[in-house]
């Protein structure tokens, strides 16, 4: 799969920013239906949205469109709208249980197969940003073959759970850590919620270390400055590339012999340490393969 290490939202009724958002390099652009737009500008940003999905295509974009949930009533009218060519897949707000991911696989399977898409190619992206969206984190994971991940939402999160949003953090260590669970459990990648004071590059560098420690993939975004550290923050160093690839070597080397462990530079290096090490290698390979548009 793609590397989805940046996803950069863009507010759906704001064609300047569209334009802007072609020649970014996030990994991903997210143009939003849901919070970034006013109620009375629904309709018009879906048009707006609509349009230009396939001009970001051409540009060799990765496009997702942020719909609004299933309990708002608008979802519908939103997958309507932008299942079109051009789109990658939908970012679901507020799931509160697997039958909410099941409802929009639905719709998006229809409406793929009357537009003559490729079945399965739109994947699913949902969030986990309420209390009960948590405790259904797992389900909600694998209630599809098209969910590719699930995102953590913490400003909703904490309104919902009635928690004080501090900048330390600790309050989200639990459900982060549960996000990623839950993904790694169904198989699919795990995505950190945006750090919303884009100004605050330091701040924004130690959540990204964080995320990444934590096991997420990636980080949402809310302005293109964040773009360039959060993409190298989840980006294996070179340091890194070069040691994992030590690591397979002597395992294998060590496996060649009856091994099933053997060491390197004084550290025990086993089963799981070379499948670590392995994903980091592939994950290495993804990126560079993105990076040279291939």
């Amino acid at each position: 799969m793609e590397p989805l290490r940046t996803l950069l939202f863009v507010p759906g009724n704001r064609q300047n920013m569209i334009e802007k958002a072609r020649h970014l390099p996030s990994d991903v652009i997210v143009l939003d239906l849901e919070d970034s737009v006013p109620s009375a500008e629904k309709a018009s940003a879906r048009a707006t949205v609509t349009d230009s999905l396939a001009v970001l295509a051409l540009k060799g974009q990765r496009v997702f469109v942020r719909i609004n949930s299933i309990a708002s009533g608008l979802a519908q009218e939103d997958l309507e709208a932008v299942i079109t060519r051009g789109i990658d897949g939908i970012s679901q707000p507020k799931p509160s249980s697997a039958s909410d991911i099941r409802q929009a696989a639905a719709i998006i399977e229809r409406l793929e197969s009357e537009r003559g898409i490729e079945e399965g190619h739109v994947k699913l992206l949902p969030w986990v940003e309420t209390a009960k969206g948590l405790i259904h984190a797992f389900e909600i994971a694998s209630a599809s073959p098209r969910v590719v991940g699930i995102s953590f939402g913490a400003e909703d999160f904490t309104l919902d759970t009635g928690m004080e949003r501090t900048e330390e953090g600790a309050e989200l260590l639990y459900p982060r850590t549960m996000v990623v669970i839950a993904a790694k459990a169904a198989d699919v990648v795990a995505i950190d919620t945006p750090y919303n004071d884009f100004r605050d590059e330091a701040g924004l560098i130690k959540e990204a270390q964080l995320a990444r420690r934590l096991g997420f993939e990636g980080k949402f975004l809310i302005h293109p400055s964040q773009i360039e550290p959060v993409n190298r923050i989840f980006h294996p160093s070179p340091e890194e590339v070069d040691y994992a690839k030590r690591v397979v070597a002597t395992f294998e080397a060590a496996e060649a012999q009856g091994f099933a462990s053997t060491s390197l530079e004084g550290k025990m290096i086993d089963i799981p340490i070379a499948n670590r090490a392995r994903k980091l290698l592939k994950v290495a390979d993804s990126i560079a393969q993105r990076e040279k548009g291939g």
